[in-house]
């Protein structure tokens, strides 16, 4: 008669190392997971899930269905920037060995072969779970965008891409959106104007490697029409952005005392970023005022929570 296995019976007679194998694999996946995306949370993953929160407030959704819908979304949206951050630094390889040693395909933790498998098995958990959560539109959208954009060298045209980054801005609220609820035209008028002032001063971030840009290469807004007129530019269009958002966005909600202080706030972010864009010009100083424009992003989809 042949002995019953059970679980216990079955881990009785694995080895503790084996026994232990899964969950350390796991875990170092996840953080090998954080080690590509953490510089990337807060213009990736944090303004999808405030938008996502938005659609919820919207739809008058309780407690429990909110943290369902939240789960979701942490879910689509890390393997939304792992995939992207995957690719992209596996194409800029070279340039992070001299600027960003401590990225871990740079520094050797993993290799290009394991990088390339781990970019693959996202693509394809990506593509499931956008079918699962009934979004597979937006995240086959989204993955046509990371392959022009890194694979096909969309990245290195400025003109190309700001469009890219700007359309994944559309996939990347339309899906928050879509994983709550249908979207509606008040979404669709936040995602188009958003979508819109990324295209215009996304080339915020190329000021912070000038150089380097041009010794690999590519063609920024900064190196096609030069530093000095880029800054005035975007100068400008962040001194009036505030106007844009006011006339877009907020004033057809109705100027309640929210919706003037969020206002408010927004405007003063983008007068902060227009004078520290002409007045700060140290690579250290740009990055900084790049990392405002993206703050001055989640704001904006804060802002959304409590408005709409």
């Amino acid at each position: 008669m042949q002995p019953r296995l059970t679980m216990e019976s079955t881990l009785a007679g694995t080895h503790p190392a084996e026994r232990l194998a899964w969950p350390r694999f796991i875990l170092r996946e996840l953080w090998l997971s954080w080690r590509f995306t953490g510089g990337d949370m807060s213009s990736a993953v944090v303004p999808a899930l405030l938008f996502l929160v938005a659609a919820c407030g919207h739809e008058g959704l309780g407690a429990g269905e909110l943290l369902r819908a939240l789960g979701r979304g942490v879910l689509y949206f890390w393997l939304y920037a792992y995939a992207f951050c995957l690719s992209n630094q596996l194409v800029g390889l070279e340039e992070d060995r001299l600027n960003k040693p401590h990225r871990p395909l740079a520094s050797g933790e993993v290799s290009v072969r394991g990088t390339r498998w781990r970019w693959l098995a996202t693509m394809m958990l990506l593509s499931l779970v956008g079918w699962v959560f009934g979004v597979w539109p937006w995240a086959l959208l989204w993955q046509l965008i990371i392959v022009v954009h890194n694979e096909g060298g969309g990245a290195r045209r400025w003109w190309a891409k700001n469009l890219l980054i700007a359309v994944g801005v559309v996939t990347q609220l339309g899906t928050a959106w879509e994983l709550v609820a249908p979207l509606t035209p008040v979404a669709w008028r936040w995602i188009g104007v958003l979508a819109s002032v990324v295209f215009f001063l996304v080339s915020l971030q190329d000021l912070r490697d000038v150089e380097g840009d041009r010794a690999s290469g590519r063609k920024t807004f900064p190196l096609v029409f030069g530093e000095k007129p880029t800054r005035y530019m975007l100068a400008t269009f962040f001194g009036l952005l505030p106007l844009v958002i006011h006339e877009a966005l907020m004033k057809p909600l109705g100027l309640t005392p929210t919706v003037v202080v969020c206002d408010v706030g927004l405007a003063l972010v983008s007068w902060v970023i227009a004078v520290r864009v002409v007045g700060w010009r140290t690579p250290r100083a740009d990055h900084r005022t790049y990392l405002l424009f993206t703050y001055w992003y989640c704001l904006a989809l804060l802002s959304t929570i409590v408005v709409l």
